[in-house]
C-alpha cells in the first residue's frame, strides 16, 4: 500500500515540500514514464531533467559510489587516493563521458545548399569514445561519414560533424547501435540523398578483461539512399576510406 502524500496529509502543503527526500534520479523517471519515453543507456533525457537537477543528480550519483567504493572494501577515509573519487566518478559519468544522455545537442548551424552541390563528401577520420553498456569499459575509435547531397540539402560545418557525433557517442553504447544513431541524427540534420557511416574501434571490453585480446577490432557500417542503391558509389566511398586507413 502506497503512502499517503505530504498534500494529502496537510492540503496546505506545496509540491516542494511533498518532494523532499525523493532522490532526484526518482523524479526524472517518474517524467519519463509519464511521457512514456526510453531511458535506455544511449538514450538522451535531457529534456526531462529541470534547472538545478543535474547538481543534485550529481550529489546523489557520488553517494551511491561511496556505496559501491565502501562495498569494495576501500576505505577512503584514511586512503588519501581515493577519499575524492567517488566526486571524481560522479562528475566524469554526468559531465563528460555520459554528458550525451544528460546534456541537450550542441548547437549546430545549418546551411542552404546555395551552390546545389551534387559530389561525394567524405569526412573523416573523427576520432570517437565512448564506453560498452555492458561492461562501462571504454571504446576509442574512429568514423568516417560519407555525404551526397542534392539541392534541398542542409550543409553543416566540418567541426559540427565531431561534436554531433561526440555527443551520440558519449553514453553507454554498442557499437552496432551508435552507428545507426549517427547516421539517424545526421540524415535528419542534412537531408541528403545518400549517407553512409563507417566505424573501427577497439573495445577494452575485449583488451582489458575475457579473453584479453589486444588485436581484435569492429567494424561496422551503415548505408543509405544512394550508397545503398548504387554500388559503384558504395566502392568509390569504401575505397576512399580504406585508403586513409592505410
Amino acid at each position: 500500500m502506497n503512502s499517503p502524500s505530504l498534500r494529502a496529509i496537510d492540503p496546505h502543503a506545496t509540491e516542494a515540500d511533498d518532494d523532499q527526500g525523493v532522490p532526484v534520479s526518482v523524479k526524472i523517471r517518474e517524467r519519463l514514464k509519464a511521457a512514456q519515453r526510453r531511458f535506455h543507456a544511449n538514450d538522451n533525457i535531457a529534456e526531462f531533467i529541470e534547472p538545478g537537477e543535474l547538481e543534485k543528480l550529481l550529489d546523489e550519483v557520488q553517494g551511491k559510489m561511496s556505496a559501491v567504493l565502501s562495498s569494495l572494501v576501500i576505505d577512503t577515509e584514511s586512503d588519501h587516493n581515493t577519499q575524492d573519487t567517488a566526486r571524481r566518478v560522479a562528475k566524469m559519468y554526468l559531465n563528460e563521458i555520459f554528458k550525451g544522455r544528460y546534456h541537450a545537442a550542441p548547437p549546430v548551424t545549418e546551411f542552404p545548399n546555395a551552390e546545389r552541390l551534387n559530389e561525394l563528401m567524405i569526412v573523416g577520420p573523427i576520432t570517437v569514445r565512448s564506453a560498452c553498456s555492458h561492461h562501462l569499459c571504454p571504446i576509442i575509435g574512429r568514423v568516417w561519414i560519407g555525404i551526397m547531397p542534392n539541392e534541398h540539402s542542409n550543409l553543416i560545418g566540418l567541426s559540427k560533424y565531431a561534436r554531433l557525433i561526440d555527443w551520440v557517442m558519449s553514453r553507454p553504447q554498442i557499437q552496432e547501435e551508435a552507428v545507426t544513431q549517427v547516421a539517424d541524427l545526421l540524415q535528419s540534420r542534412m537531408s541528403p540523398d545518400g549517407l553512409a557511416v563507417v566505424m573501427e574501434a577497439d573495445h577494452f571490453c575485449m583488451h582489458w578483461r575475457g579473453v584479453k585480446d589486444m588485436d581484435s577490432k569492429m567494424i561496422n557500417s551503415v548505408m543509405r539512399g544512394s550508397f545503398l542503391k548504387d554500388p559503384n558509389l558504395r566502392r568509390e566511398f569504401l575505397s576512399l576510406v580504406n585508403h586513409k586507413k592505410g
